[in-house]
């Protein structure tokens, strides 16, 4: 029974239609497919955003609760959540241009599901970059 509601879950994610429709001429109501470079780079673009901001937030609240009464640290809350805003726009952007970039060039059109994939799977691999950079530094 929860396997059902989670798949009703993405797809009601996934039908909300979040990248905007440049051409409706010629596809179906519920196609989701994504065929145009500025679509697909859009649709990956956002989900990589919103997942580092998934990230990003709580670490930024914890850090919140746990160094409210430290001198300096307690503006490191800031710093978490511009990395969160700022990392997906400089280099979330060139990321997924390039991902949109190989699907344009190989012709292929992009599920929204692909682009979620795409999205988050960035966000997964700065996560796991900086958990082992971490003992870099000893």
């Amino acid at each position: 029974m929860q396997d059902r509601s989670q798949l009703g879950f993405v797809q009601q994610i996934l039908s909300l239609n979040l990248v905007p429709r440049h051409n409706g001429t010629g596809r179906h109501a519920n196609d989701t497919s994504l065929s145009d470079f500025s679509e697909m780079w859009y649709g990956v673009f956002l989900w990589a955003g919103v997942s580092s901001l998934v990230f990003h937030l709580p670490a930024a609240l914890l850090a919140l609760a746990t160094l409210r009464q430290h001198k300096t640290a307690r503006f490191m809350p800031i710093a978490i959540i511009l990395m969160g805003i700022l990392g997906p726009m400089c280099g979330g952007a060139l990321t997924s241009a390039a991902i949109a970039g190989v699907y344009k060039a190989a012709g292929k059109t992009m599920m929204s599901l692909e682009a979620l994939v795409f999205g988050v799977g960035q966000s997964f691999c700065i996560l796991f970059i900086s958990f082992i950079r971490l003992l870099a530094t000893l």
